[in-house]
């Protein structure tokens, strides 16, 4: 299997329909959280002050930079992993996975600003730094999850219409390659967005 970021290029080129497709679930994750900030705060609020949690506890220890890049990179790659490979499920995993994400920043940004918080600090200081890698590789992640779902639902079709082997058009071996190399690459780029958040953002945001 071919490993190379010219190839995860070309896969994202072959598969730009559904990673466009991600990427407007997401945006439009981050208007519904926007929007309905009042509403969906009461079902998302736990869980943040949850992380809030955790994250002053890694705050307090003796090396928070690195408590924090274990944290975020471990938490982030095996949920994009396993949003490409849940996927399969008829690709419902992923596209709940994009609208609550985009759900949670959208919320986030609407209710600081709303608490009275520098709006144009948190963004550019709080999550761009991280954010303009780690957010694609989640979209990414998603799109493909979404593909597996949309070639399972294909291959079934195919199945139950009793096409003769030379007619089906899923060609499984090609996809999966694809879906590992997403996976290798989607990875490597959390970890670089690990290190940038962990250290960069962190000490900005102090």
């Amino acid at each position: 299997m071919k490993l190379s970021f010219g190839y995860f290029m070309k896969d994202l080129h072959r598969y730009r329909k559904m990673m466009l497709t991600a990427l407007i679930l997401f945006a439009a994750g981050v208007i519904i959280g926007t929007a309905g900030a009042e509403t969906i705060g009461r079902w998302v609020n736990p869980a943040i002050e949850q992380m809030q949690e955790h994250s002053q506890r890694l705050s307090e220890s003796p090396s928070p930079e690195q408590g924090f890049f274990k944290f975020i990179f471990l938490n982030n790659a095996i949920k994009s992993v396993a949003v490409i490979f849940l996927g399969a499920l008829f690709g419902v995993y992923p596209v709940l996975f994009l609208v609550m994400n985009g759900m949670v920043i959208g919320y986030l940004v609407s209710e600081l600003g709303r608490q009275g918080e520098d709006v144009f600090h948190l963004i550019f200081y709080g999550l761009l730094p991280h954010g303009i890698i780690e957010i694609p590789a989640i979209i990414i992640a998603a799109g493909f999850g979404m593909q597996f779902g949309y070639m399972v639902l294909k291959w079934l079709g195919e199945l139950g219409g009793a096409r003769e082997e030379r007619e089906k058009s899923v060609v499984w071996r090609g996809f999966l390659a694809s879906a590992v190399r997403g996976a290798f690459w989607i990875v490597i780029l959390l970890l670089l967005a690990a290190g940038i958040e962990s250290v960069i953002t962190y000490n900005l945001m102090k």
